[in-house]
C-alpha cells in the first residue's frame, strides 16, 4: 500500500536518517506494561483498508537457538483475509507454536478485525484501530485486544506505531491487563528495497534493529509482499535477538 512513486534508482536518504532516532526516542519514555508470557516481536500494522482486497498471509518470529533461556522458540501465523468494505477487513490466524524440546504444533486460533478511521492524507496522520479475540486451545486462556494505529509520512519516510491493551483470562489463569507498543520508520526508496527500523517495548522486554520491506507487482491486480528484520535485545531479560519474517499475497 504504497504511494507516490519515484523512479527506478532515487537517491538514497540524507538528513531522513533521524527521524527513526526521534521514533525510538519517543518510545523509551512510554510507561508500558506487556506480554509478559510470549513474544513481544511481530508486524506493525499499518492503518489502511483496500476495497475487495484478499490476502493469504504467513508470518514467524523466532529466537536462535544459541540463546540460553530462550533459544529455539518460534511462533507461527498463518491467516486468510479479506476486506467486507472500504473501512473494514477482517482475518482468521491458526497459530503454530514449537521451541527446542517441541515440535511445531497448533497453539491458537485468532479472529482479527481492522478499522481504518481516517481516509488516506486527510489529516497529517492517517488512524486506524485493530481488534483480535485468541484462544488457546490446551489452556484454555483468552486474549482480547484493541490497537490504535497511527501512520505518518515525512518525505519519503513512512512511520508507523501500534499501541495496543490486552486482557487475558481463562481457566486456572490469573486475569491480568497487558500493553505492548510497536513502532517502525521505514524508507521508500525502491518499491522492491524499503530499509527501516523497528522499535519494539512490553513487560520485561526492549528491542530494536532493522528490517527491510519490499513488495512485488504479479499478473493481475494481486501483489507479494515481504518483510524481514532483526531485533537486538536492549535488557537484561529480553531475549538477546529475535528474527521475523513476513510473507503475504494479496489479490482481489
Amino acid at each position: 500500500m504504497f504511494i507516490d512513486r519515484t523512479p527506478m534508482f532515487p537517491p538514497l536518504p540524507t538528513k531522513a536518517w533521524f527521524a527513526p532516532l526521534t521514533l525510538a526516542a519517543a518510545a523509551t519514555v512510554t510507561p508500558l506494561v506487556a506480554h509478559a508470557d510470549g513474544q513481544v516481536v511481530d508486524r506493525v500494522y499499518d492503518p489502511y483498508v483496500q476495497p475487495l482486497e484478499k490476502e493469504l498471509e504467513w508470518r514467524t518470529s523466532a529466537i536462535p537457538g544459541k540463546d540460553k533461556t530462550w533459544g529455539g522458540e518460534q511462533i507461527h501465523h498463518l491467516g486468510l483475509g479479506r476486506s467486507f468494505s472500504d473501512r473494514w477487513f477482517g482475518e482468521v490466524y491458526l497459530i503454530g507454536a514449537r521451541d527446542s524440546e517441541r515440535d511445531l504444533k497448533l497453539e491458537a486460533i485468532e479472529l482479527e478485525a481492522k478499522y481504518q478511521l481516517t481516509e488516506q492524507g486527510e489529516y497529517a496522520a492517517d488512524w486506524g484501530l485493530l481488534f483480535e479475540l485468541e484462544h488457546e486451545r490446551e489452556e484454555n486462556v483468552w486474549e482480547a485486544a484493541a490497537t490504535l494505529i497511527s501512520s505518518r509520512e515525512w518525505g519519503r519516510w513512512t512511520g508507523t506505531a501500534n499501541l495496543s491493551a490486552l486482557y487475558e483470562w481463562g481457566d486456572d489463569f490469573k486475569n491480568e491487563w497487558e500493553s505492548e507498543l510497536r513502532m517502525q520508520a521505514r524508507y521508500r526508496w525502491l518499491p522492491h528495497f524499503e530499509p527501516g527500523v523497528e522499535f519494539y517495548a512490553g513487560q520485561d522486554y526492549r528491542g530494536i534493529g532493522p528490517i527491510v520491506r519490499g513488495e512485488k507487482k504479479l499478473p493481475g491486480a494481486s501483489k507479494l509482499m515481504w518483510e524481514f528484520g532483526v531485533i537486538q535485545g536492549l535488557t537484561s531479560d529480553s531475549p538477546d535477538q529475535t528474527i521475523r519474517l513476513l510473507l503475504e499475497y494479496e489479490f482481489f
